[in-house]
This record gives structure tokens, C-alpha cells and sequence, in this order.
């Protein structure tokens, strides 16, 4: 109840957030629409998802899908709170100047990008670039999915917050390397690259993992899966690993635009 009532809370962050950083690139997608997404996009695709799966979990007469009451409480919570919180933080945003970056070229055309090595490829960056972040929480992730569904006690937390620090820490220091190799190669195009490297990447792994656990855990230890239980699971650890890449994503976006904004600004220009 705590986890959700703040994240309704923070709804005036991500309208900030997004109109400011909508306003600094000069974005021609609309400032309605931009706000609009940020208020509706994932919560909606959350809430969809949610109300399928617990459809389907009522088909089958599962004792764990949730009340009729509780949706309604959470379509309230949505609809009264978080979407105007969106719209009263995307108002402020707007209201800020837009970030000025240090350098600005003199030709309004984009220069052309030299050809790029291999390693640079998207999907060498995804392979590579969630290696380290998933090896700092492989072995956690393997206790939390264990308790979520195989109904084992789960209480080390103190644990599970420095890991996630580590997680957040790890996807920032790829997403601002394979930035900085980028840059040496002349590609200026950082935005999706280091959004990809950090919360594509780790997102990838994750549901990969949660493949293996499936079929080597709750297979094997259970001795079967229905049909429910396969569309369950699935459903639920696509929408985590969905939270993850966009998450992390925006960590690595943050912390390649810091970046940037630092390296730039020391150039010195007569």
C-alpha cells in the first residue's frame, strides 16, 4: 500500500520531469501529448495487463485474484490523484526555461555519422551492456522469485536495497561508457543508444531469466503448468521487466546527459 500511494504521489515528478526534458530537445511530438503519455502510458499499460490477468485468474477460480473493490480503488487512485498530479507537474515543467547546453552547432543539418565498429551495434549493446547489471543481481532475483512464486520467506530487505543501488550504479557506469566510446567515434546520437545499453539490457536478461526459472524450477518442482499459470507468470514478469527497462532506461539517459553536459561544458572555445 505504501509503494503504491507513492508512486501515485510522484506523479508531479514524472510530469516535471518529462515536460522539461521535452521542452530542453525541442521535441515536435506535442506538449498535450507528451504530458498525456507520461500520465497514461505505462500506468495504463500496467492497469490493462493487470485486469486481463485477473480476469483470466477469476475464469479459472483462483483464490488469489484480486477484488472487484480493489479495482475500483486502484481506477480512483489513478484517475482522481496520479493523472492530475502529472498534469499540475507538467505545468510547472513548462514553466521552466528549457536546459542550455554548453556547445551549439553553427549548421542547423544533422552531420553525417562515420561508420561505427561492432562492438557499437545495438545488439552487441544489449548483450553486452546487461551483463554487469544483472550479475549484481542474479543471485537476489532467484530469492525474490522463489518467495513471489514458490511461496518461500523472504526478509532479507536491508539486502535488497543495497543491490539495488549497485543495480542503479552499474547500468549508469555502462550506459556512460558505451557513451563514451560513441563519442570517440563521432556518433552524437546518445539518447536511445545509452536508454537501451542500461534498461533494454537489463530487461532483456531479466525475462530471460525468469524463462529459465520457469521451466527448470516450477516445472520440475511442481510436476506441471496449466495453461492460467503459464499466461500468469508471464504476464506478470513481462511487466517487470518492463518496469526495469524503463527504470533503468532513465538512468542511463540521466546519467549519459550529466555526462555529456560535464565533458562539454570543460571545452574551452575562442
Amino acid at each position: 500500500t505504501a509503494e503504491l500511494l507513492l508512486y501515485v504521489m510522484t506523479g508531479s515528478v514524472a510530469g516535471y520531469v518529462s515536460a522539461r526534458l521535452h521542452k530542453t530537445f525541442d521535441s515536435h511530438f506535442g506538449y498535450i501529448r507528451t504530458t498525456t503519455m507520461a500520465a497514461l502510458g505505462f500506468p495504463g499499460i500496467c492497469l490493462a495487463s493487470f485486469l486481463l490477468l485477473d480476469l483470466l485468474a477469476l475464469g479459472y477460480g483462483s483464490t488469489g485474484a484480486v477484488p472487484f473493490a480493489t479495482i475500483v480503488q486502484l481506477l480512483l487512485l489513478w484517475l482522481g490523484i496520479s493523472i492530475p498530479l502529472v498534469f499540475f507537474g507538467a505545468y510547472f515543467g513548462y514553466a521552466h526555461n528549457k536546459l542550455h547546453f554548453p556547445t551549439v552547432t553553427s549548421s542547423s543539418k544533422s552531420r553525417p555519422v562515420p561508420p561505427q565498429p561492432w562492438f557499437l551495434a545495438a545488439p552487441v549493446a544489449l548483450l553486452v551492456g546487461g551483463i554487469l547489471p544483472f550479475g549484481s543481481i542474479m543471485v537476489e532475483l532467484y530469492f525474490i522469485l522463489s518467495s513471489v512464486w514458490m511461496d518461500q520467506y523472504y526478509h532479507v530487505y536491508g539486502i535488497l536495497f543495497w543491490v539495488y543501488l549497485i543495480l542503479i550504479l552499474t547500468c549508469a557506469e555502462i550506459a556512460v561508457l558505451y557513451n563514451y566510446f560513441a563519442l570517440c567515434r563521432e556518433n552524437y546520437r546518445w539518447w536511445w543508444r545509452s536508454f537501451l545499453t542500461s534498461g533494454g539490457a537489463i530487461a532483456l536478461y531479466v525475462f530471460g531469466y525468469a524463462v529459465w526459472f520457469f521451466y527448470s524450477q516450477l516445472l520440475n518442482k511442481r510436476g506441471g503448468s496449466s495453461f492460467a499459470t503459464f499466461v500468469l507468470y508471464f504476464g506478470y514478469m513481462g511487466l517487470v521487466s518492463l518496469s526495469l527497462c524503463l527504470m533503468m532506461g532513465f538512468v542511463g539517459v540521466a546519467s549519459c546527459l550529466c555526462f555529456n553536459y560535464k565533458i562539454f561544458g570543460s571545452v574551452k572555445i575562442d
